[in-house]
């Protein structure tokens, strides 16, 4: 019994601390100690091999009392601070100080045996109560079993309140957040948001002055083309660009995906949806095109049409990993964030010339998030097909 409250404490502390409850972690941590402490040394020392197994009496008993003494201040700082929790939490943690009580008392021998076995019914009572309310409240997803407010509260003033962010920032798991973005896009705006590699600055292909914007934000040479992405390779298709057989099947076999195609730019560009921003995406005679593999993105670009795409951060520092990054580096010069968490990637797009696919093949620009070496064996393979 004492080896199994142990291990069930132990196991309590390590699953609310994967669910980043650090205070419940700590305290079940505490009480896994100080049961297996207790538990173990009253057995024992009242097991008779040749007397008794763990000797303590007078002069042996200053280590144990130390421990208790240790517990029962650990343990009272544990009271403060699951009153700011729930009563449960509060109740089980008065009842492990009365139960440190009983461990100092045995070790300086002077435990009454009742005071000892209602301590330990309170124990197991409130253990048995939370740990069915916690499992049934989890389970059923609402408090059917009550656990008790908090007891002590503390309200921050508005000095100590988190600031409001610089710019809207709202959740990509929420459709009225991917709108919000859509409807700032549409109207020129200039917002960050996730791709399936690094968070990106976006700007609307209808808005030449949006992707003017982008350049002044991120101080980016104007001589860097900016590319654009779709949201899948049907649009390229109805947009009709005189593009080989060979690259079409390259196309597919790298969209969507971190692979930017680079490609000969042409009319066709007005048929995909680009407009008035032709002339500032892309270079003179080329474009990159990209489909990203991220959902959230790809129903935005359906929402907006064709968007010019860059890294979010200013130029010549890190890619941004977290909508964090680009609020804090970027917030105050944008109009929206589209929050979607950490990126998958750490590093950009992989960059592919394909101007001049089936004269010389391909050239590997820039290698990002897909090795150089898998891009080429994707080429070999869809040539060789």
């Amino acid at each position: 019994l004492i080896l199994i409250g142990g291990f069930v404490q132990l196991l309590a502390g390590f699953l609310a601390f994967r669910k980043y409850d650090h205070l419940g972690g700590a305290a079940f941590l505490t009480f896994s100690a100080l049961w297996s402490s207790y538990g173990a040394t009253r057995v024992l020392c009242a097991a008779p091999v040749s007397g008794h197994l763990l000797d303590i009496g007078a002069g042996s008993t200053e280590g144990f009392t130390a421990g208790s003494v240790a517990f029962l201040v650990l343990n009272a700082f544990l009271i403060i601070l699951a009153s700011s929790f729930n009563v449960v939490l509060l109740c089980l943690t008065l009842a492990m100080e009365l139960l440190t009580i009983c461990f100092l008392l045995f070790t300086l021998e002077s435990l009454p045996l009742p005071f000892e076995i209602v301590m330990l019914s309170i124990v197991s009572v409130i253990c048995f109560y939370g740990a069915t309310a916690s499992l049934t409240n989890c389970m059923f997803g609402r408090d059917l079993l009550v656990m008790g407010p908090p007891l002590l509260t503390v309200q921050s003033s508005k000095k100590d309140r988190e600031d409001p962010p610089p710019c809207v920032c709202p959740k990509s798991h929420l459709t009225s957040g991917l709108r919000t973005i859509a409807e700032l896009l549409n109207t020129g705006a200039v917002c960050g948001v996730p791709t399936d590699t690094v968070y990106a600055l976006a700007a609307s292909c209808k808005h030449p002055q949006a992707i003017e914007k982008v350049y002044r934000i991120k101080d980016r040479p104007q001589e860097k083309p900016i590319c654009i992405f779709i949201s899948n390779l049907e649009q390229l298709r109805a947009a009709a660009p005189p593009i080989s057989p060979l690259l079409w099947e390259f196309m597919e076999n790298v969209y969507p995906g971190g692979i930017g195609c680079i490609i000969r730019k042409g009319e066709w560009l007005k048929k995909l949806g680009v407009g008035e921003g032709y002339s500032r995406v892309g270079t003179q005679d080329s474009i990159m095109i990209r489909v990203p593999d991220l959902t959230v993105l790809v129903h935005l670009i359906d929402m907006t049409g064709p968007l010019a795409i860059t890294s979010a951060n200013p130029s010549g520092e890190v890619d941004s990993t977290h909508h964090d990054m680009v609020i804090s580096r970027l917030g105050h010069k944008l109009e929206g964030v589209l929050c979607d968490g950490e990126s998958d990637e750490v590093v950009a797009s992989t960059v592919v010339n394909c101007t001049k696919i089936d004269e010389s093949g391909i050239t590997i620009l820039r290698e990002g998030c897909i090795p150089a070496g898998k891009v080429m064996q994707i080429f070999e393979s869809v040539k060789n097909r």
